[in-house]
């Protein structure tokens, strides 16, 4: 029997009246490569595509303006997560929240909390979660050599950045420092902790009946465990050819502890429609750590939710359409 769910259906009389406005930095695009963001127009325009086949009324935008007043919409597929400021990633739920319209996704204050590595991670040890020490230092404020949990190897990067952009490492304290205070420089708090050895478990999770549903976990499987993912390698603008490939998760003894804190670390965030957990596990030492969160995750066919759906059985559209579903169905729209 099918442990996984059957994707939702939007009534055809809903779709027909229901004016959404997909708002995403390459929603006007045209589906190739962009230059600094690589494969993220590519998933913009996959999103953008599979939407007008679901809503005839379909409005684009690719800015916040569109919400600087209210629009001519009554839904909102948010995607300008990355607007070129600090905390942008709570700018369209918080223009949705201003003007009182719907939107796809967990609120302004929960994205907050999930985005921020080092708040995230005080919620998953105090919920009893394995999770590796770390230490934040935010911009302005003191960088000191106590608060880090100093190893042979430390990974530097953006509290709140996404896809691995500004990673970097260091084997001493002053290589620590120095990678903070470039961080600094770019306006961004900076996060710190020990290198892990292994690979990162991925675990897509909707709602659905306001519950957390976990879908097929995935891997990637690092042909060398002590390789630092770049944000070029997942953006696809640099070879990354043996690094590194996503891969069926399938450790029997693993599968359920990690589902166990998946849905531990999920009550803390709901309602959020869909998001991505992930842990960092040693398959050596059977050892694994939560290590972040993302609720507004990417959701491309190429990539972990694409991937996991298509293990369940379900089409990328199904995938889209079942998300819009729930958060309708929850915000009283259907």
């Amino acid at each position: 029997m099918n442990q996984y769910p059957e994707p939702l259906q939007i009534p055809s009389e809903v779709r027909e009246r229901l004016r959404l406005l997909f708002i995403a930095k390459h929603a006007l695009g045209d589906g190739s490569l962009h230059e600094e963001d690589g494969n993220h127009a590519v998933y913009h325009h996959e999103v953008r595509t599979i939407l007008e086949g679901l809503f005839p009324k379909l409005s684009l935008a690719n800015s916040y303006d569109a919400l600087f007043e209210k629009p001519e919409a009554d839904f909102l597929f948010p995607l300008l997560n990355r607007g070129g400021f600090v905390n942008s990633e709570m700018f369209l739920p918080l223009l949705c929240q201003r003007i009182g319209l719907p939107y796809l996704g967990a609120s302004p204050i929960l994205r907050g909390l999930s985005d921020d590595k080092h708040l995230s991670k005080l919620v998953a040890r105090n919920r009893g979660i394995p999770t590796a020490d770390w230490a934040i230092y935010r911009h302005g404020g003191p960088v000191e050599e106590a608060l880090c949990p100093m190893a042979e190897r430390m990974v530097i990067k953006p509290n709140a950045s996404s896809a691995s952009w500004g990673v970097q490492d260091a084997g001493d304290w002053a290589g620590v420092k120095q990678a903070v205070a470039n961080i600094h420089a770019e306006g961004h708090d900076a996060i710190v902790e020990p290198f892990l050895n292994g690979s990162d478990v991925e675990v897509p999770v909707i709602t659905i009946d306001d519950q957390p549903v976990i879908m097929p976990m995935m891997l990637f499987e690092q042909a060398d465990p002590e390789h630092l993912r770049t944000y070029w390698e997942k953006r696809d603008l640099v070879e990354r050819a043996h690094k590194y490939q996503l891969v069926n998760f399938e450790n029997p003894d693993f599968i359920e502890p990690i589902a166990r804190h998946t849905m531990n670390l999920a009550q803390e965030f709901l309602p959020f429609d869909y998001g991505r957990y992930e842990f960092r596990f040693d398959e050596a030492s059977g050892t694994l750590n939560f290590l972040e969160l993302n609720l507004n995750c990417n959701l491309w066919s190429k990539k972990v939710f694409g991937k996991s759906v298509e293990r369940a059985g379900w089409s990328q559209e199904q995938l889209i359409e079942t998300i819009i579903a729930e958060s309708l169905r929850r915000q009283g729209l259907v």
